[in-house]
Parts: structure tokens; sequence; C-alpha cells
């Protein structure tokens, strides 16, 4: 529930999927971790974490868009791998510096990242993690009501 996750009936579980809400343009990126929705005319459920970010959580519906991004498997561990915390994602790129200009204050490693898609340019904000501390700064980022999606890179 408090996790960046979703369910859809066919995608396999680990797969990285960005949604779009088309009312208001806000994106989120989601991975498969359930099978539904059963219901006619829904194509995915989105946790309460998503619906949240995506302005989905008052009216329980909106018509969204998916954009699959892989990450079909769980990737083994890397020793050498930095892990990030990815807080945010966002198509303006100032609103993208104004979170890490707000979360430079308290967490050191702060960067913006560019991803680009075939529809679009995001505007990634991820937080750098220790090796073993990428749990407890993940929670108390989403302590702080941000969305937490825990990289390894």
């Amino acid at each position: 529930m408090n996790d960046m996750t979703a369910a859809h009936r066919t995608l396999p579980f680990g797969t990285h999927v960005m949604v779009t809400n088309l009312v208001n343009g806000r994106s989120a990126v989601v991975r498969i971790n359930d099978r539904g929705p059963f219901v006619r005319g829904r194509i995915i459920d989105l946790s309460y974490a998503a619906a949240r970010v995506l302005g989905i959580v008052g009216p329980g519906t909106a018509r969204v868009r998916l954009e699959i991004l892989g990450g079909f498997r769980e990737p083994a561990p890397d020793a050498t791998a930095e892990i990030w915390l990815q807080v945010g994602a966002f198509t303006v790129q100032e609103s993208a510096y104004a979170l890490k200009k707000r979360l430079e204050k308290t967490y050191p490693g702060v960067a913006v990242t560019v991803f680009k898609t075939a529809t679009g340019i995001y505007y990634r904000v991820r937080v750098q993690a220790a090796k073993g501390s990428a749990d407890a700064l993940a929670s108390r980022l989403a302590g702080e009501g941000l969305p937490v999606i825990i990289i390894r890179e």
C-alpha cells in the first residue's frame, strides 16, 4: 500500500511501468507485484502511494497512459552498484530542481538525472544511499510523504 507498486493482469512481476494521469499530467513509476484488476474497463490497480502521487485518491479512478520501462526480473545484487532512492520524476525541469533544493538541505547526495522515453523527457530526483543504509533512508523519506523507489546502478 505504501510502496510504488501496482497490479496488472498480464505484465510480468518486476516490470516497471510509467503511469501518467491523463487529466492532470502527473506521472509515476510503479513496479508490478500483483495480479488484477478484475473489473471490466480497468487496466491497472495502483497502490495507495502511487494513486496519491498521481492525484487519483479522491476520485478513485482516472484515465491513464502506461509506458513499459522494463525490469522484467529483479537483477542480482551487485556489490559495486551504487544505491539511489528515487523520490520524484517530473516532466517540468524546474519542479525537479525545486525538490532537489529542498532535499539537499537535509540529505547529502541529491541529484537530478534525465530519463528520455519515446513519449517525453523526465527529470528524476534521486538521493544517494550509503551501503547498508538504504532501507532506513527510504523509511525516512517516505515518512516525509515522498514516493520512494530503491534503484541499484
